[in-house]
C-alpha cells in the first residue's frame, strides 16, 4: 500500500474508541513514574529531612525534561517518533526498577549517597518525560482532537491513581513497622508493571488501529517524515521520496519559527498556566501550609484533591458550551489565575484547612481545563507535519513553564531560614 489514504471516511472512525482508551493509558504512563515519586514525598521527607526533597527532586527533574525536549523539538521533523516513544517508556520502566534496587541496597536508610542516587533517578525520569511527552503530543496532534484530549486526561489521571494508591498504602501500612517504606516499594512495583504495559500498548496495539493508520498515512502524504516507522510497524510501505519529486509544493510546510510566531499567544498561554501551577504545587502544598487537624494526612489530601479536580477539568472541554476557544478569552482566564498567589499566601497564614482544600481544588480544575483548551485548539487548520511540530513547540513551552514555576516555588521559603 502506498501513501494514498485508503478507506477514507470508514478508516477515519474505525477503532476510534480503542484509540481513545490507549491514549488515556499512554497519558497515564507518561507521568505515572514521576507522580509516584511526588506522591511518596512523605517517605523521602522522613529519609532526607534536611534536604527539601519535594523541591530538590523536582528541580533536578525539570532541566533534563526541558532541555532535552528543546533538543527533540528542534530536530522533530527528521526524528523517528516510534523509537523516541518506545525508548521513553523503556527508560521509565528501568528507572522505576532502579529506584527499588537502590532502596533494597541501602536497606531504606537515608544519607547523602542514597539521596544522590534518588536525584540521579529523578533526572532519568526527566529524560524519559522529554522522550515520551513531546513525542506523543506531537504524534497525537496530527490525529483527531479526542486523542489529544484523552492523552491529556491520562496525564491527570496518573496523579489521581497515584494519590489514591498512596492513601490506601498509607492507611494499610501506617501502624506497621517500616510502613512508609513498604508502601513506597509497593508503589514502584506497580509503576514498573504499568510502564511495561504502556511500552507494549504503544509497540503492538496502537499502530495497528485503523484510525491511527489513516491519520499517519494522511500525515505521510502531506510530507511528514516522523511516521515512517509507525506505518512500517502496521505493515504499510511508503515511498515519500518519489511523492516529493512528483509534487514538491504539496510537501512544503511552515518552519518551526513561523509556527511559533503564528501561535505565540498559545505558547505564552501554556507557559503561564504551568508557571503559576508549579509555583504552588507540590512544594508549597507539602511544606508551607502549616499544621492542621489532618496531621500527616493533610499534604496527601491537598495533593489528591488537586489531582482529582485536574482530571475533571480536562473533561470539561468535551462539553461544547463550556469549551473556551476565543484566544483573547483564554489569555484573560490564564492571567486571572495569578490571583491564586495572594489567595494561597493569606489562606496559609490566616485560613483553616477547608479554605486551603477549596483553593487547591480550584487550582487543579483550572489547570486541567485550560491545558486541554489550549493544546486541543492550537493545531487546528494545519497540515500533519505542522501539527506535529506545533505540538512539540507547545510541550517545550509547557515544560519551560513548569521549570520556571519550580524555581519560583523556592521564593515561598524567603524569611524561613533557607
Amino acid at each position: 500500500m502506498g501513501l494514498e489514504v485508503a478507506g477514507g471516511g470508514e478508516a477515519a472512525v474505525k477503532g476510534k474508541f480503542w484509540g481513545i482508551v490507549v491514549c488515556f493509558f499512554l497519558g497515564n504512563g507518561s507521568l505515572f513514574a514521576w507522580n509516584s515519586m511526588l506522591t511518596i514525598e512523605d517517605y523521602y521527607v522522613s529519609l532526607f529531612p534536611d534536604y527539601h526533597p519535594t523541591r530538590v527532586l523536582t528541580l533536578v527533574y525539570q532541566p533534563f525534561a526541558f532541555g532535552l525536549t528543546c533538543f527533540f523539538a528542534y530536530y522533530e521533523a527528521t526524528m523517528n517518533t516510534r523509537k523516541r516513544n518506545l525508548a521513553g517508556f523503556a527508560l521509565f520502566f528501568l528507572s522505576s526498577f532502579a529506584l527499588i534496587l537502590l532502596d533494597v541496597g541501602t536497606k531504606g536508610h537515608g544519607g547523602i549517597p542514597a539521596y544522590i542516587g534518588v536525584c540521579i533517578i529523578s533526572a532519568l525520569f526527566g529524560t524519559s518525560d522529554a522522550l515520551v511527552q513531546g513525542g506523543l503530543v506531537g504524534d497525537l496532534s496530527l490525529m483527531c482532537p479526542e486523542f489529544i484530549q484523552s492523552f491529556l486526561s491520562g496525564l491527570a489521571a496518573s496523579g489521581v491513581i497515584t494519590s489514591a494508591l498512596r492513601l490506601i498504602t498509607k492507611a494499610a501500612f501506617e501502624n506497621s513497622q517500616n510502613g512508609l517504606r513498604n508502601g513506597a516499594m509497593l508503589f514502584f512495583s506497580v509503576t514498573c508493571i504499568f510502564e511495561l504495559a504502556c511500552f507494549l500498548l504503544y509497540a503492538l496495539v496502537f499502530p495497528k488501529l485503523p484510525i491511527v493508520k489513516y491519520y499517519r498515512q494522511k500525515a505521510a502524504s502531506e510530507g511528514s517524515k516522523t511516521v515512517g516507522s509507525d506505518l512500517a510497524a502496521a505493515g504499510i510501505k511508503t515511498d515519500q521520496d518519489r511523492q516529493v519529486e512528483e509534487d514538491p509544493q504539496k510537501h512544503e510546510r511552515l518552519s518551526t519559527k513561523e509556527l511559533l510566531m503564528q501561535n505565540i499567544d498559545y505558547a505564552l498561554d501554556i507557559f503561564l498556566i504551568y508557571v503559576l501551577t508549579l509555583s504552588i504545587f507540590p512544594g508549597f502544598l507539602s511544606e508551607d501550609t502549616g499544621s492542621h487537624g489532618l496531621g500527616t494526612w493533610y499534604a496527601l489530601v491537598l495533593i489528591s484533591m488537586y489531582n482529582v479536580l485536574d482530571l475533571i477539568g480536562r473533561y470539561l472541554p468535551l462539553i461544547k458550551c463550556l469549551k473556551l476557544t476565543n484566544r483573547k478569552g483564554l489569555m484573560a482566564a490564564i492571567l486571572a489565575r495569578f490571583l491564586f498567589i495572594p489567595a494561597f499566601y493569606f489562606t496559609a497564614k490566616y485560613g483553616d484547612q477547608g479554605y486551603m482544600i477549596f483553593l487547591t481544588s480550584f487550582l487543579g480544575l483550572t489547570n486541567g481545563y485550560l491545558t486541554v483548551c489550549v493544546l486541543a485548539e492550537a493545531p487546528n487548520g494545519y497540515k500533519g507535519p505542522e501539527q506535529n511540530a506545533l505540538g512539540n513547540v507547545l510541550v517545550v513551552c509547557l515544560l519551560a513553564g513548569i521549570f520556571s514555576g519550580v524555581v519560583l516555588d523556592w521564593m515561598w521559603l524567603i524569611g524561613k531560614g533557607w
